[in-house]
């Protein structure tokens, strides 16, 4: 799905109604119909028996939830509409939903943050309607003003928040809070999501995303083009590759990890084994001689082998026989549970200027290019995907600052040749060419240590099988976050581990179509 920013948004407006000549007003009363029917569906009861209090800005966001509060009265609430912002404000279009509102006999009330009856009102009302930014806001809102109060105020309201295109306060370019904002139960979004709504802080005071057709030409909406989507279900589906009937375990892809060290010998253990799990054919698991008698006794279905290694972290003698096994695979997967020591990090610079093959290069792998961020830059047209999470990601000279995570990531990859996989919520997956998928899958069971390196080695896996790896990176992220997700439901997020996201893994992919 195409994620929008707030200058599209304009621009898709202007158009249609200077060059489709759609009246603007009837895009207003479609936007405030979308709202209206939301908040009618998160009645607890009756609409005779209940209240609503809208929260209104002097823009045509404010119009919007103004058009809202009259539909809402004519359905039987009884309704009240507060002003957040100056009456001499209002645009045309509010000036003349005012009007209409005036003709059911409600008046706007200016907002007074000490009126303890307006406050009283607004927590016993069933539901509450957030409009008052809409978003074109860019600035932090003043603590001392009554926005941030009207604000407080809605997020103290025990009653269901419907927000009106975007909660108040998010960025809708990159998820941003800006100083405060409305926590909402559901944003009814008009014409096409924004990009903040599905990222960052925004994704999680959206709360559950509804998009409403307001009028706009689709043929516009078609046209927009849009650099950040989101990953759903059918990309996933696309992303997985078919298997052969009559295949054999050579076409089923070579898979090459190289990780451990003394104290970390479950990293590499995971990502052998959501590898084997994903469907690779051969999965070869190169660990120091220290750990690899451990190894061989929990990996059944891949092959661990012995390398160099000096106080149990592997060094640059492993470098030829690391070489040499990759010659006859098809993709590296290194940096689960390698440590840090100086040794190994110069053995995997070593690896990646050497190789031609592609490399999914994830923990202490990333950590290594610290400082030597050259090294990625002459991979530039070789397949190098990196999977860090923020902390990592600063470590390569990256600032997650007010450009946001998606914008930030989408300049690295671009500029350095690689696809990043930047994990967290919402976890983001940018191209060299500018393009970003940000996942929709995934909750805080996988905030746990393990569950990268299932990650690691399920886009290997996929890579390996015959995906590209744009598909297999992203397509990868979202199984894994639906895998957590089932997790989640039969185990609970505080219990799930990342042997049980493996696990999950069958019905994944059942539920993706294959058997």
């Amino acid at each position: 799905m195409k994620l929008t920013t707030a200058a599209q948004m304009r621009e898709l407006d202007r158009q249609a109604i200077d060059i489709w000549k759609i009246p603007s007003i009837d895009l207003m009363d479609r936007a405030a119909s979308g709202v209206a029917q939301a908040a009618m569906d998160l009645l607890p009861g009756r609409p005779g028996k209940c209240r609503a209090a809208v929260f209104c800005g002097a823009g045509n966001n404010g119009g919007d939830g103004i058009a809202a509060a009259r539909l809402l009265f004519l359905a039987g609430l009884r309704v009240r509409v507060f002003l957040v912002g100056d009456p001499e404000k209002l645009t045309p279009d509010a000036l003349e939903e005012t009007g209409r509102l005036s003709e059911c006999g409600i008046e706007l009330e200016e907002f007074l943050p000490e009126d303890a009856n307006q406050s009283a009102w607004a927590r016993s009302s069933q539901v509450v309607i957030d409009a008052i930014f809409g978003v074109g806001l860019s600035r932090a809102i003043d603590p001392a003003s009554k926005y941030a109060a009207a604000i407080q105020l809605i997020n103290r309201c025990p009653g269901a928040v419907v927000a009106a295109d975007i909660a108040s306060g998010v960025e809708a370019d990159t998820g941003h809070i800006l100083g405060c904002a409305v926590r909402a139960d559901k944003t009814v979004t008009f014409t096409m999501p924004k990009i903040g709504q599905a990222v960052g802080d925004g994704a999680v005071f959206s709360g559950a995303v509804q998009v409403v057709d307001i009028g706009i030409p689709v043929t516009l909406q078609r046209e927009t083009v849009c650099p950040i989507q989101t990953v759903e279900t059918e990309f996933a589906r696309s992303a997985l590759p078919r298997r052969k009937p009559d295949g054999h375990k050579g076409d089923f892809g070579k898979l090459l990890i190289v990780g451990g060290a003394a104290g970390y010998t479950g990293a590499p253990y995971l990502t052998a084994l959501a590898a084997v799990r994903s469907g690779c054919g051969l999965v070869y698991l190169g660990v120091p001689e220290a750990i690899w008698e451990i190894e061989t006794v929990r990996c059944v279905s891949s092959m661990p082998f012995p390398l160099a290694d000096k106080q149990g972290a592997l060094c640059r003698k492993a470098l030829t026989a690391v070489l040499e096994k990759l010659e006859d695979c098809d993709a590296l997967a290194i940096g689960p549970g390698l440590g840090r020591a100086e040794q190994t990090q110069q053995l995997v610079r070593d690896i990646l200027l050497k190789t031609e093959k592609p490399v999914v290069l994830d923990a202490d792998g990333i950590n290594a290019l610290e400082g030597h961020i050259d090294i990625l830059d002459q991979r530039r047209g070789r397949t190098t995907i990196l999977t860090p999470h923020d902390g990592e990601f600063a470590r390569l000279g990256a600032r997650l600052s007010k450009l946001g995570r998606v914008e930030t990531a989408r300049r690295f990859a671009q500029a350095h040749g690689c696809i990043l996989v930047l994990k967290g919520h919402r976890t983001i997956t940018a191209t060299p060419a500018g393009n970003v998928l940000v996942n929709t899958t995934g909750n805080s069971g996988l905030a746990k240590g393990g569950s990268g390196d299932v990650l690691t080695g399920l886009i290997a896996s996929l890579l390996v099988q015959g995906a590209g790896a744009v598909s297999a990176a992203a397509g990868g992220v979202w199984m894994h976050g639906r895998a957590g997700d089932l997790a989640s439901e039969r185990l609970t997020a505080y219990c799930m581990t990342p042997e049980d996201v493996a696990a999950e893994l069958p019905d994944v992919f059942r539920e993706l179509g294959v058997s």
